[in-house]
């Protein structure tokens, strides 16, 4: 979930570079349970503080855990010492973790009194410092001298409480680091915890120095059906060697544009074909221009595809001669989806055709004519693209409902994303 840009579903932008373990080197292979909901330059000192574990080259491991999804990815962590599970989201568009800390007894909250491993950031800590580039997160110092962070999303969904320090605990014998993480004590009592895994440098992957990390999202038939299980890893995915890859877009740490986010995992997105016809849109819709705006990113926390008014016009245009009177007029779901259809699925999934985001080295995300549509409740099934500017932001958004049935490997090593077709309800 681009946390400027990942949206309402705590999928939007609601949340995984190599894990330090402690102490040991040999290979780790470790499982714990899924579930899913619906849903720069640094300040000088924060360097220094960071700077033993970037140093430290990335730990040989795998953790592969099996999850369910139904409109985000929600993965259940065993945090602190001793380990108590939270549920967090998977969001490659923040960059912020944050866990649960509210109490509340469904999902169990983090209670930090028996935690061994907790710690409270101090407001003399430089992380709580303002207008650190990479970390834009507003920070304030509370009536007891700790560091107190505020955060609204753009879904309205508020995190707020206070920066502090803890372990995820893999194993018996094995745990993170420290890292830096949110102990939210003000926020929507049904609020799950994000895991933030863009490239920003507190995320959890910079962090923990994940080196490659990847998920297999698979098909949710209907609404009323059990949600599926798919799969996700950290480390080496033995499936990788079907995997096609193009590189990510990346920006000089300084580069400051008011409309582009420099953490995301941005691709060179190229084109758009429906139905096998290519459509009449310049790749430089797709690539960020001297402001930003243009910018497509890969982004697990946001639930549907969002194009700038360049791309949408065009397959909105398509969709329209395709299926004529069939678009229901005047019908736009959450204010965001407005290619919406009564009636039979099947038949206007026909009409509109298979449809391919294309990138370079003609690498390609096809979606078959039966995967287009999402049915939204009440009979009515909506094309999952919607207009960016109906989130407030000028970038392509490549959502979770348009990775489906697709290996999605972040190599942060090589700086690249790879795909790889499969039946995700099958991956292992």
């Amino acid at each position: 979930m681009a946390s400027s840009h990942t949206l309402f579903l705590l999928l939007f932008m609601l949340l995984l570079n190599s894990l330090h373990l402690s102490l040991q080197k040999k290979p780790l292979s470790l499982s714990f349970p899924l579930t899913s909901a619906p849903l720069s330059k640094p300040h000088p000192s924060a360097a220094k503080l960071l700077s033993s574990a970037a140093e430290s080259p990335p730990l040989a491991y795998t953790y592969k855990s099996p999850f369910r999804y139904s409109m985000a990815l929600i993965i259940s962590l065993p945090i602190g010492t001793p380990a108590q599970s939270q549920q967090m989201v998977v969001d490659t568009g923040s960059q912020l973790s944050w866990i649960q800390c509210r109490r509340r007894k469904a999902p169990p909250s983090f209670d930090p009194s028996l935690s061994s491993s907790f710690s409270v950031l101090p407001c003399s800590h430089p992380i709580c410092k303002p207008r650190i580039p990479d970390f834009t997160l507003p920070t304030t110092c509370d009536q007891n001298r700790l560091c107190h962070y505020s955060y609204f999303y753009a879904d309205g969904t508020l995190a707020e409480g206070n920066l502090v320090r803890e372990k995820i605990t893999l194993s018996r014998s094995r745990s993170t680091p420290p890292l830096i993480l949110g102990c939210a004590a003000d926020s929507a009592p049904d609020a799950e915890g994000i895991l933030g895994m863009n490239r920003g440098r507190l995320s959890f992957v910079s962090q923990a120095k994940v080196p490659t990390f990847s998920y297999c999202v698979p098909v949710r038939r209907s609404r009323t059906t059990a949600n599926p299980t798919g799969m996700f890893y950290l480390g080496q995915n033995p499936n990788s060697r079907t995997f096609r890859y193009i590189n990510m877009l990346t920006f000089p740490e300084g580069q400051r544009m008011p409309n582009l986010d420099p953490l995301a995992y941005t691709v060179p997105m190229s084109g758009i074909s429906i139905g096998r016809q290519r459509l009449n849109i310049s790749a430089s819709v797709f690539l960020p221009d001297s402001g930003g705006s243009g910018q497509t990113m890969i982004d697990s926390g946001t639930q549907y595809t969002f194009l700038v008014d360049a791309a949408y016009q065009r397959v909105r245009e398509h969709v329209a001669r395709a299926v004529g009177p069939r678009l229901k007029k005047d019908y736009v779901y959450q204010g965001a989806l407005d290619m919406c259809f009564d009636g039979d699925a099947i038949e206007i999934g026909r009409l509109i055709g298979d449809m391919a985001f294309q990138f370079d080295k003609a690498v390609e995300i096809n979606i078959s004519r039966d995967r287009i549509l999402d049915h939204v409740g009440g009979g009515i099934h909506c094309v999952a693209i919607g207009r960016s500017e109906a989130l407030g932001v000028a970038s392509n958004i490549i959502g979770n409902f348009h990775q489906r049935n697709l290996w999605v490997e972040f190599d942060l090593v090589h700086r690249r994303v790879g795909f790889g077709v499969a039946d995700c309800s099958n991956a292992v």
